[in-house]
């Protein structure tokens, strides 16, 4: 009898796990609601074969949340943002929103090109911060769905005419969300222009891999040697620092809240952490930026991207004022935190970073890839 028992017992398990393995990528639709312009948004909710999901809104291109087991299996959202669209055009501090045209701060909301120069929308205080008033964050891009092999996939597309927010230039932008089986979030950035512009794009989710708390016992490691130090204002003073003996080393995972409250006097400007590292291996392309790690789950995020710089906001400016999705609570200080992989902020205004310039004729490609797996207790 009990020869049978195992004899069943092996068959009902093999064809579970035949049907797990048969799992395939999806890809869900839904509405979201109208914009107060009157545009219909639309939800995308990708699923790969590995119980992650990804949820994209068509408006700002915003991933609203990210699904991801922890080292248990428990599935549970990683992200910060809200449940309905009127909230994320209220007020949001760009959650989850992709950003454009110029991801961080111009100084004044100025810049020249060819000895013309640029006005842009001051709307962070004196400075231009994230495409302005009406950036990449508050549009509504056109969406197509793509199932693949061992992905789902969106991708978006918007214009931004000639001088939207004060650049020149009518640019085609193309961006592509793809989730892979192996519980990687790719995004693929693509842009053309038909007149000399600058550009800069980035990915703005708030990240907390606990889930349900602060992020100041997340542990994090940047591949950086260097950062950006900057004024009081938050622009760069356009030197390189070594992050050598500062709160600023990350070259080792460490503790996030470990030295984020010490007396330092950028971590004073900043309200904690809210800089660009200056990534190493910038001549190598697609390589490891940056690694985060939440013990108490296990949870881990690795970051990889070909840009040159990835901007590290510690949620500082959080305040309980905004509602957590799916609850009664509020976010509250460092509930989230942000691993932007961008250029360097200011840099139309720098000669000696990285120039962010865009002629017709080239194509602009970059590449972010958000890896999630486990790790065993330590």
């Amino acid at each position: 009898m009990r020869k049978i028992v195992f004899i069943l017992f092996t068959i009902f398990s093999f064809i579970a796990c035949k049907e797990v393995n048969n799992k395939k990528p999806m890809i869900e639709k839904k509405p979201f609601g109208i914009t107060k312009d009157g545009i219909p948004v639309e939800e995308y909710i990708l699923k790969n074969s590995s119980e992650m999901s990804v949820q994209i809104i068509t408006y700002g291109g915003i991933i609203t949340a990210i699904k991801v087991p922890d080292r248990d299996g428990k599935v549970l959202d990683v992200t910060l943002g809200f449940e309905t669209l009127s909230e994320y055009e209220k007020s949001s501090p760009y959650f989850g929103a992709l950003i454009g045209r110029y991801g961080n701060r111009i100084a004044k909301g100025k810049f020249s090109l060819d000895g013309i120069e640029y006005n842009l929308v001051q709307n962070n205080d004196e400075n231009h911060l994230h495409g302005g008033t009406k950036g990449f964050d508050k549009v509504v891009w056109t969406a197509e769905p793509l199932i693949l092999s061992n992905a789902a996939q969106l991708k978006l597309l918007y214009q931004s005419k000639d001088m939207e927010e004060g650049y020149p230039g009518n640019l085609d932008v193309e961006v592509i969300y793809r989730l892979t089986n192996d519980n990687s979030i790719e995004i693929e950035y693509k842009a053309v222009t038909d007149k000399k512009t600058v550009l800069n794009l980035t990915q703005h989710t708030y990240f907390n891999l606990s889930g349900d708390k602060d992020i100041l016992d997340h542990k994090l490691m940047l591949n950086a040697d260097k950062y950006l130090p900057v004024d009081e204002s938050l622009i760069p003073l356009g030197e390189l620092t070594s992050v050598a003996e500062s709160p600023f080393d990350f070259k080792k995972s460490k503790t996030i809240g470990k030295d984020i409250e010490n007396n330092h006097i950028q971590l004073e400007r900043g309200g904690g952490y809210d800089h660009c590292w200056v990534l190493n291996d910038q001549n190598i392309g697609l390589r490891t930026a940056a690694i985060l790690f939440d013990p108490a789950s296990g949870r881990q995020m690795e970051v990889l991207t070909n840009e040159p710089g990835i901007q590290f906001y510690s949620g500082n400016f959080l305040d309980g004022t905004l509602p957590m999705k799916n609850s009664d609570l509020f976010y509250e200080n460092r509930s989230g935190l942000c691993l932007e992989t961008q250029h360097y902020p200011n840099s139309p205004n720098e000669p000696s970073f990285p120039t962010v310039e865009l002629n017709p004729g080239e194509n602009f490609s970059s590449k972010t890839i958000f890896k999630f797996s486990n790790r065993p207790l330590e």
